[in-house]
């Protein structure tokens, strides 16, 4: 979608870009809890509007059977279907593979509204306490943690200005005063 407008003799062109390809897109591995959506230009058929990655990561495509999309970015996956569609079912396929929506990050300890809430792209420790509703009487600022998804360690000091990556837990502890 794009927007033109005019600036005194000069014409202004922006472009709408989805917030995934200018965040994370190029690097952002799909894992358990985020959403996808796969286009394949012109072929109604072959087009998933949504689809939720469970913890198996495996899905059944149209042709191709059940692919994988754990741990791969959105060009790996395109890039996939693309090659399995190429050929024996269609002469040049154009397939764009998008996030749709993020797996969720999870904030515990004290603050107002513990819980799961969906990941966005530039999310920090303090936003997210935010969207739990802010710390309680009884938090520590300075006892902030993230366990990060997929890692074993149990939980890393952080900043409030630290940045939180889908599937991080944030735990706030107790002030003693």
């Amino acid at each position: 979608m794009a927007q033109i407008f005019t600036f005194g003799t000069f014409l202004l062109l922006l472009l709408t870009v989805p917030f995934n390809a200018l965040a994370l897109e190029n690097n952002y591995t799909i894992g358990a809890g985020d959403k996808i959506q796969i286009v394949v230009y012109g072929e109604e058929d072959l087009s998933i509007d949504e689809l939720y990655i469970d913890n198996g990561g495996k899905f059944d495509y149209p042709y191709l059977g059940q692919l994988s999309a754990i741990n791969k970015t959105t060009e790996q996956l395109k890039t996939e279907i693309t090659r399995g569609l190429i050929g024996d079912y269609l002469i040049s396929p154009k397939v764009r593979v998008s996030i749709v929506g993020f797996r969720s990050i999870y904030v515990n300890g004290e603050v107002k509204k513990p819980g799961g809430y969906e990941y966005q792209p530039g999310l920090t420790v303090d936003k997210a306490i935010a969207l739990a509703g802010g710390f309680t009487d009884r938090a520590s600022r300075s006892k902030v943690y993230i366990a990060q998804a997929g890692k074993d360690e149990l939980k890393n000091k952080v900043k409030l200005s630290s940045t939180v990556s889908p599937g991080d837990i944030i735990v706030i502890e107790q002030s003693f005063f």
